[in-house]
């Protein structure tokens, strides 16, 4: 993420409503960035992205609603993205997906 212009503010945020996994801020773009973390060995079941349900979203967006309140945020652009991760027994391959709130 450091290598892309991104500067990360906080890993694992938890509270009542959820957990978030990554928290930083697009230098480019000047938003604030959630990153939900999606890990898969093989597409049996799909992309990892595919994984992140509406309960998911949920949690995710009232997770997001109390850090920026908690932060003092509420005025801030802000995105939501899945970060695909891929692993094998030869290699980790990461794909940043893309905007899904």
């Amino acid at each position: 993420m450091q290598n892309n212009n991104y500067h990360i503010i906080e890993k694992n945020f938890y509270c009542r409503s959820g957990e978030i996994d990554i928290i930083a801020i697009d230098l480019e773009n000047k938003e604030i960035v959630f990153l939900e973390v999606k890990t898969r060995r093989n597409l049996n079941y799909g992309k990892p992205a595919d994984s992140v349900t509406k309960n998911k979203l949920n949690h995710l967006r009232n997770s997001i609603k109390y850090y920026m309140f908690k932060n003092k945020l509420e005025k801030k652009f802000i995105r939501v993205d899945v970060i695909e991760v891929y692993i094998n027994k030869k290699r980790v391959k990461i794909n940043h997906i893309k905007q899904i709130l």
